[in-house]
C-alpha cells in the first residue's frame, strides 16, 4: 500500500482536511513510493494559530535553554543521520554520500544556533547625556516560514529554521513536495530536543499553499530558495502584504580557467562540481568559460574525470550519482541538449540515453559535455538543473570576464589560476555574491552568510550565519534614565539634548 505522508502541527502529525493527494516518485525506480497531503487553508490557518500562540512563550525562554536544545538538536541530528540520508535517496535520488554530506553542511547551521547567545548580544552606551543611557537589544519578529525547493531537503531548511528558532521565533516549514520526509524526521528530533510543541511545524503542499503563506496576515517574515521567477513572486506578493522576505533566486554559476592552471586539477573539480548530485545545485557549475585555447585539452580532461563517475540508485555500493528528479526534468534537460548540439555545439561527451541495469524506469541522464556552445542558446543562459557542462571559449581574461559578468545571475563563480594577480583581480571584478579561487563550489561555511547578486538573490540580506540573525530579529534602541536626589533634570521643549 502507498505511504501517506502528513503534516506536522503542535508536536505530532497532523492530517487536516488535505485538498488533495500528490505522488512522491523514488527517481531511481520511476515508480510512486507515497502520496503527500497537500495542506487546505484551514490547515495552514491552524498551523499559524498554533505557531502564534508557541512563539509567545518560546520567546520568554533564556537564551541558556534555547542553546541547550539546539545542542540536544545538534546531538540527534548526528545520531539519526544515517535514517535521515536514506530518506532523502529515496525521494531526491541522490547517492547516499552526498546526502550525508548534505546533513552534514546543514548541521552547520546548528553549530552557529548553538552560540546565538554571542550572535544576539547589543550594544550599550553610558551616559550619552546627563544621566541617560542607552542600549540596544534584538527581539524576534515573531512567526516565520520557509519555503524550500527539493534538491536539498535537508541543508536547505536548516539554513533557515535553527536561527529562527534559535532567536525565538516560531517556524512553519512548507517542505517541497518531491522530497518531504526528511523534514518530519526533523520535527521529530526537535520534539526529542525538547523543543516545545508548536514552535517547529511542517506542511506540505503546493502552489496554493505557497499563495496562502505569502498573504497569510498572521505570518511576520518568509525565506525562500527556488527559482527566480517564483522568487520574484514571493517577494512581491509578500512584501505587499508588510512582510520581511529574503528570496533566494536561480544561478548559472561560471567558472574561468586559465592557461596557466592546473589543467588535469581544474578538470577534476570541474567534473565533481557539474555533476555531483546530478548538477541538481543552486551552486553547481554548468559552465565554464576556458580561456587563451586551453578549451580543447580542458574538455578532454573533464571527459576522462566524468566517464569514470558511476551513475546508480544511491543506496548501491560505488554509486557517485544519481537519477534527476522527475520524468519531466529529464525530458526538459534533454531538450536543452538537443538544441544546442542543433545550433553547433559539439557533443565531448552524452548522457542521453543513460540506463542502470535493475532501475530501467528511473529518470536516468549520465554526465553530459558540449563544447563550443553557442551563447544564445538556452542551454547557456537557463539554469539547466541537471548533470550537463557548457564549454565556451574566450581569448582573454578580460573576454572572460565580460562573458562572466554578463549573466543575469550572480550566485557563485570561481576561477583556475596559478597566478595570485589575476586571481585577486578576479575576485573584485566578478558580479557575484560567492567567489572561489580554486574552488569550484565556494559555498560559505555557516558562520558566513549565503547568497548571491542580481537575479540570484532579491532582497537585502543573506541567509544563515550574521545576515540570518538580523532576517530574523528585530533591533530595538532603549533610551533611559533614573532621577535621583542627586540630580533632577528639567524637561525641555526643544529637540536638543543637554550636554
Amino acid at each position: 500500500m502507498t505511504k501517506t505522508i502528513a503534516h506536522w502541527i503542535a508536536g505530532a502529525e497532523y492530517e487536516g482536511s488535505p485538498t488533495r493527494r500528490i505522488p512522491v516518485e523514488n527517481p531511481a525506480t520511476g515508480t510512486v513510493e507515497a502520496e503527500l497531503l497537500a495542506a487546505s487553508q484551514a490547515d495552514l490557518d491552524h498551523a499559524v494559530e498554533v505557531a502564534t500562540a508557541a512563539q509567545k512563550k518560546w520567546a520568554k525562554y533564556s537564551l541558556a535553554k534555547r542553546v541547550a536544545i539546539m545542542f540536544k538538536m545538534r546531538e540527534l541530528v548526528l545520531a539519526h543521520s544515517d535514517e535521515i540520508a536514506k530518506s532523502v535517496v529515496a525521494e531526491h535520488g541522490k547517492d547516499y554520500n552526498d546526502a550525508v554530506g548534505e546533513i552534514q553542511r546543514g548541521r552547520e547551521t546548528l553549530d552557529f544556533a548553538c552560540g546565538i547567545n554571542a550572535a544576539l548580544k547589543g550594544e550599550h552606551s553610558f551616559d550619552i547625556s546627563s544621566g541617560v543611557d542607552i542600549h540596544s537589544i534584538r527581539q524576534p519578529i515573531g512567526v516565520v516560514a520557509g519555503i524550500c525547493p527539493f534538491n536539498f531537503p535537508v541543508m536547505v531548511p536548516m539554513w533557515m529554521h535553527p536561527i529562527a528558532i534559535a532567536t525565538g521565533n516560531a517556524f512553519i516549514l512548507k517542505s517541497a513536495s518531491p522530497t518531504p520526509t526528511a523534514s518530519l524526521l526533523i520535527a521529530k528530533l526537535y520534539k526529542e530536543a525538547g523543543l516545545p510543541d508548536g514552535v517547529f511545524n511542517v506542511l506540505g503542499g503546493d502552489r496554493e499553499l505557497v499563495s496562502g503563506i505569502l498573504e497569510h496576515p498572521g505570518i511576520d517574515g518568509i525565506s525562500f530558495v527556488g527559482s527566480t521567477p517564483v522568487a520574484r513572486i514571493v517577494q512581491e506578493r509578500a512584501t505587499a502584504t508588510g512582510k520581511r522576505v529574503q528570496a533566494l533566486g536561480g544561478a548559472n554559476n561560471h567558472a574561468i580557467v586559465m592557461p596557466d592552471s592546473d589543467l588535469d586539477f581544474a578538470a577534476q573539480h570541474i567534473s565533481a562540481a557539474a555533476f555531483g548530485a546530478a548538477g541538481e545545485r543552486c551552486m553547481a557549475l554548468p559552465v565554464v568559460v576556458a580561456v587563451g585555447g586551453c578549451g580543447p585539452k580542458l574538455a578532454e580532461l573533464v571527459k576522462a574525470h566524468a566517464e569514470k563517475i558511476k551513475v546508480g540508485m544511491g543506496l548501491d555500493e560505488g554509486v557517485q550519482m544519481g537519477p534527476v528528479i522527475s520524468k519531466s526534468a529529464q525530458q526538459r534537460i534533454v531538450g536543452l541538449i538537443d538544441d544546442a548540439e542543433k545550433r553547433g555545439a559539439t557533443v565531448v561527451l552524452d548522457g542521453r540515453g543513460c540506463t542502470v541495469d535493475g532501475y530501467e524506469d528511473g529518470f536516468w541522464l549520465g554526465p553530459t559535455i558540449l563544447d563550443n556552445v553557442p551563447v544564445e542558446a538556452p542551454f547557456y543562459h537557463e539554469e539547466v538543473f541537471g548533470p550537463a557542462l557548457a564549454i565556451v571559449h574566450a581569448d582573454t581574461y578580460e573576454d572572460a570576464i565580460e562573458i562572466v559578468n554578463s549573466s543575469p545571475f550572480g550566485n557563485g563563480s570561481a576561477i583556475f589560476t596559478n597566478d595570485g594577480g589575476v586571481a585577486r583581480r578576479f575576485t573584485l571584478d566578478v558580479q557575484a555574491g560567492m567567489v572561489g579561487v580554486n574552488v569550484p563550489i565556494p559555498t560559505p561555511v555557516a558562520f558566513y552568510s549565503f547568497g548571491g547578486w542580481k537575479d540570484s538573490l532579491l532582497g537585502d540580506l543573506h541567509i544563515h550565519g550574521p545576515e540570518g540573525v538580523l532576517f530574523n530579529t528585530r533591533m530595538k534602541a532603549i533610551t533611559s534614565r533614573w532621577p535621583s536626589e542627586s540630580g533632577h533634570y528639567a524637561a525641555s521643549m526643544s529637540f536638543k539634548r543637554e550636554e
